[in-house]
């Protein structure tokens, strides 16, 4: 008689999954709002992403990431549409730049990048990944480079805001709890 698998999520899971889950409710009520400018968001979901790399580590981050942009793309209904293609590679673009900003941490403490250095860096690299493919998959016209400085500049600021926004909360629980916090038991 064959016995039955059973799956026992480990604590990382669960931190992967409630992480996941805030930053896609965050992604899907960001999705619901006009923006001034068409494809620019604040991408305040990414400050949950920022937070659990620097409490958690890359690899955890890297889940997060990728799960927020497959099933919040599932949630909205753009999932294998243009705009899933661009935010896919802007999540790319922007959690290798965190790993990148990761090796930095380590190799030159002294030089130390904050969360609003992550953020600001991880911001430019999502934007540029998403106008890579942008402009090299779906609108391969010169005038979209004119666009460039616009977006950068939007990237650069929401970056500033996002990185401020989860250090205060990076700060805000390092003083509620030592370990990191989990609604979850471990």
């Amino acid at each position: 008689m064959a016995r039955a698998l059973t799956l026992t999520p480990s604590y990382e899971d669960r931190l992967v999954a409630g992480y996941a889950a805030l930053a896609i409710v965050i992604h899907v009520l960001e999705a619901g709002f006009p923006s001034l400018i068409p494809g620019i968001k604040p991408g305040l979901a990414n400050a949950v992403t920022l937070i659990v790399l620097l409490r958690h580590g890359l690899k955890l981050a890297i889940w997060v990431g990728l799960l927020r942009v497959l099933v919040g793309s599932l949630l909205v209904g753009s999932f294998l549409a243009p705009g899933f293609w661009l935010s896919l590679s802007g999540a790319v673009a922007s959690l290798a730049m965190l790993a990148v900003g990761t090796v930095w941490n380590r190799a030159l403490p002294p030089l130390r990048l904050s969360a609003i250095g992550l953020s600001v860096l991880a911001a430019l690299a999502h934007m540029a990944g998403q106008f890579a493919v942008a402009y090299g998959v779906f609108i391969a016209h010169p005038g979209l480079l004119h666009l460039l400085p616009v977006l950068m500049s939007a990237a650069l600021l929401f970056g500033l805001a996002t990185g401020w926004v989860a250090q205060r909360i990076l700060t805000t629980m390092a003083l509620d709890s030592p370990r990191p916090p989990s609604i979850l038991p471990p």
